[in-house]
C-alpha cells in the first residue's frame, strides 16, 4: 500500500519487488511469454502455499497445505484457470478443439488426463506436506532438544521447494494449453502461404 519510486527503498519494498522479479523470471523462462498474465495467478499460488509451509515451524500450528481440502482447493483452482486462460487465448470453441486433437476418439482421454492431473496435484502436495509434519514430531518424540532444530530447517527447505514445483506445475499446464494453440495457429498460416505460392 505505501510503495515508493523514491531512491531509497524500505526493506520490505527491496524483498518484495525481488521476489516479484524471480518470480517473473521463472515465469519468462517456462513459457516464453510476457509473464504479465500469468503473475498474478501463479505468484498468488507461490506465496500462499511457500507461507503456510514455513508456518509450520511455529510449535502447535499446523500448516493448511497439511490439510487434503486445502490442497484440493488449490488444485481445483488450477484446473478451472487452465480452461480459463485457454478460452481467453483463443475463445472457447478454440479451446475445446484441444481436447479433440490429435484425434476425436481421444476426447475421453484427454478429459481423464485432466482430471488425474488435478487429483495429482493435490495429493502430490497433501503427501509431502504431511510427511514433513509426521517427521519432525517423530523426531521430536525421539531426540527433544536438538535434532528437530534440524528437522524444521530441513522442513522449511521442503516446503518451499514444494512451494515452487507446485507452482511451476500449474505454470506449465496452463502454458503448454496456450502453447499448443500457437503452434497450430503458426502451422495453420505456413501452410496458407504455401498454398497461395509465389
Amino acid at each position: 500500500r505505501r510503495l515508493s519510486t523514491q531512491t531509497t527503498l524500505s526493506h520490505g519494498q527491496s524483498l518484495l519487488e525481488i521476489v516479484v522479479e524471480i518470480i517473473q523470471g521463472q515465469i519468462r523462462d517456462v513459457t516464453q511469454q510476457d509473464p504479465a498474465r500469468y503473475l498474478p495467478f501463479v505468484g498468488t499460488l507461490f506465496l500462499f502455499i511457500a507461507v503456510s509451509n514455513i508456518l509450520a515451524i511455529i510449535p502447535g500450528f499446523h500448516p493448511p497445505t497439511g490439510s487434503l481440502s486445502t490442497t484440493a482447493a488449490l488444485a481445483l483452482c488450477v484446473f478451472v484457470s487452465t480452461p480459463l486462460f485457454g478460452i481467453a487465448e483463443r475463445g472457447l470453441g478454440g479451446f475445446l478443439k484441444t481436447y479433440l486433437q490429435p484425434s476425436p476418439f481421444l476426447l475421453p482421454f484427454n478429459i481423464f488426463g485432466e482430471l488425474t492431473r488435478t487429483v495429482a496435484l493435490a495429493l502430490r502436495l497433501f503427501g509431502n506436506v504431511m510427511s514433513g509434519s509426521m517427521m519432525v514430531a517423530a523426531a521430536l518424540a525421539i531426540a527433544p532438544l536438538f535434532f528437530p532444530i534440524i528437522m524444521s530447517a530441513l522442513g522449511l527447505l521442503i516446503g518451499l521447494i514444494q512451494a515452487y514445483i507446485f507452482a511451476i506445475l500449474a505454470l506449465v499446464f496452463i502454458a503448454s494449453a496456450n502453447q499448443a494453440h500457437q503452434e497450430q495457429a503458426q502451422t495453420a498460416s505456413t501452410n496458407e502461404k504455401r498454398t497461395e505460392g509465389p
